[in-house]
């Protein structure tokens, strides 16, 4: 027998997770003493729910594995949920459980009362993720635990919610958790009927073989751990690979077949390879299509050209009508693998022809207005301060990247060489991500140098959380791109005139002072000159530091192909 807080940790415990994030609260007083009770997970505390969760979404996309956050309902739970509905929207598996008042005191009254009495937890939750529920009764725990756990581990991935009532975790449970088995958690579902049907698109009609092939690769490829098949398959062919901006670094983007990112701050490569002439076909791997993916809706795909693989069958079916193949990435590559015999005819002979093809596209500039990451300018171009910063740090270190006119720099200039050394949250995109899910990626890569790239904007909304890093003396570096303006939006507003201008100005901060202040290290960085030795510093001094680097807010980005697919887009044509 133990108490219902032991089940529960233990159970974390068992499927892996060795961190829990949270923030202490009355309604979740009991899991304090049982934290001491048990050695498997290392409880972090954040600032605030909402970094709380941030920080367990993090630590399930720096580990694969999941993440878990602990808080009470009601007005924590209420803080989270931006941060939850991030997860959503990534595919990100985060377990979020929230103490609740006793069951038997349901709708009586009781402070801060969120129960389905009252303000209903389980049903704000429910549209933002794959599972909600609360526990009705405390001899329910074992069952429901699980079924969310399932839910959880199993494709496609996803955040999970438990609301916890107060009796629920003080009375004894008897039963033991048992781990989900791998067989289910793993599963690599395929639809090997579509997966046989989509190799004729190897083969063109009449005998000839299409040269000019392709490969998208989205997030589901880092999902389905696939990215060793990618490459084995790219490299077998010859076939150059193109990722979205959240699968950045599927494969190393300085591997003679990678475009880099196509869509969003994508690059030139990839835009020529994917839109300036027809593809014979086109391989999409575990992406959504959505607007960013697929450069404003700009990538058309045509039916008789293309693959489209991915566990959402809605996902194929918007833009494609043929050659839609639901499942697993990562299965669908070692088919395609284990039938090199069958495909041999068509891709070995025209592996000559692709190589002319691309090497065509290879010989031109890559990136956009390459030049400004040598910029000399102060206040200092944003382009330099990415490029300085892959100079130091280390080859497999990890970039965290926030949302702002700094996440199209970073995309744009920064290369990527292993999965899941690239993260940000690239669909729903909240300000100030970043600054705690790199607490949650550096505990989830404790031997790996972990950077943040954010703004002072990010800065305003989670920088407390800079101080969850200095509690626990991870050695994160934080760097400010510190323009004094809602970076991207006054890029927009300035144009409008004299209003929009300083609505969208920020006052210059010390964010250096304020990161010492809260047990950070800190420095300022004004001269271009400085950045190297700054960020040097930073990665070899203890604990966290914050550079605060102070840039120019009117260095327009680098989304030159962007613009252009927007311009030239029409919903009607």
């Amino acid at each position: 027998m133990q108490l219902g807080t032991d089940f529960i940790l233990d159970a974390l415990a068992c499927e892996g997770a060795n961190h829990l994030f949270m923030v202490p609260g009355g309604l979740i007083d009991p899991f304090l003493p049982a934290l001491g009770r048990q050695k498997a997970l290392t409880p972090i505390i954040a600032a605030q729910e909402g970094g709380a969760a941030y920080m367990a979404d993090g630590y399930a996309r720096g580990s694969g594995n999941f993440g878990a956050v602990l808080c009470i309902g009601g007005p924590g739970l209420a803080n989270a949920v931006t941060a939850i509905a991030t997860a959503q929207t990534d595919g990100s598996p985060v377990f979020i459980m929230s103490g609740e008042v006793s069951s038997v005191l349901e709708g009586l009254g009781m402070f801060q009362d969120a129960s389905p009495q009252t303000l209903d937890d389980v049903t704000i939750l429910k549209p933002i993720v794959r599972y909600s529920s609360s526990v009705d009764n405390p001899r329910s725990l074992p069952h429901l635990l699980k079924h969310g756990m399932l839910l959880l581990r199993t494709q496609p991935r996803g955040p999970v919610h438990l609301s916890l009532p107060g009796d629920s975790l003080t009375s004894e449970v008897s039963a033991k958790y048992a781990k989900v088995e791998a067989a289910l958690s793993n599963c690599d579902p395929l639809s090997l009927t579509a997966a046989k049907s989509s190799l004729r698109h190897f083969h063109r009609a009449g005998g000839a073989a299409p040269e000019k092939i392709a490969i998208l690769a989205g997030a589901g490829v880092e999902h389905a751990h696939a990215a060793r098949a990618l490459r084995e398959f790219a490299e077998l062919w010859g076939i150059p690979v193109a990722t979205t901006l959240r699968s950045k670094g599927v494969l190393p983007e300085d591997h003679p077949l990678s475009l880099g990112v196509f869509g969003y701050a994508g690059t030139h490569h990839s835009r020529m390879a994917l839109l300036d002439a027809p593809l014979d076909l086109l391989i999409v791997l575990g992406s959504g299509l959505n607007e960013r993916d697929t450069m404003h809706w700009a990538l058309q795909i045509a039916p008789q050209a293309s693959i489209s693989v991915n566990l959402a069958p809605a996902n194929i079916g918007m833009h494609a009508q043929d050659g839609g193949v639901v499942g697993d990435c990562g299965a669908y590559l070692r088919y395609l693998l284990d039938h090199t015999d069958e495909l041999r005819p068509s891709l070995e002979t025209t592996r000559a022809a692709r190589s002319a093809w691309l090497a065509g596209i290879r010989s031109k500039d890559r990136l956009q207005d390459i030049e400004n990451c040598a910029s000399d300018a102060a206040p200092i171009h944003p382009a330099r301060v990415i490029r300085e910063l892959r100079k130091a740090l280390p080859r497999d270190g990890v970039l965290v990247v926030d949302s702002g006119a700094h996440r199209a720099f970073a995309g744009h200039y920064w290369e990527a060489y292993e999965p899941r050394t690239y993260i940000s949250a690239t669909n729903l995109g909240p300000m100030g991500w970043a600054i705690p899910a790199a607490v949650g990626v550096q505990c989830a890569r404790p031997l790996r140098r972990v950077a943040v790239i954010t703004g002072d904007g990010c800065m305003r909304m989670n920088g407390i959380e800079v101080s969850t890093a200095a509690r626990y003396r991870l050695p994160i570096v934080f760097v400010v791109i510190n323009n004094a303006a809602l970076g991207n939006v006054w890029l927009r507003a300035h144009k409008f005139g004299a209003v929009p201008d300083e609505l969208t100005r920020l006052p210059d901060h010390d964010w250096a002072g304020f990161a010492r202040s809260l047990g950070c290290r800190g420095e300022t960085v004004r001269d271009p000159a400085d950045l190297a030795g700054a960020f040097e510093r930073a990665l070899e001094g203890e604990g966290p530091c914050l550079v605060d680097v102070k840039a120019d807010k009117a260095f327009a980005t680098p989304v030159e192909d962007w613009a252009a697919a927007v311009a030239a887009y029409s919903f009607h044509e």
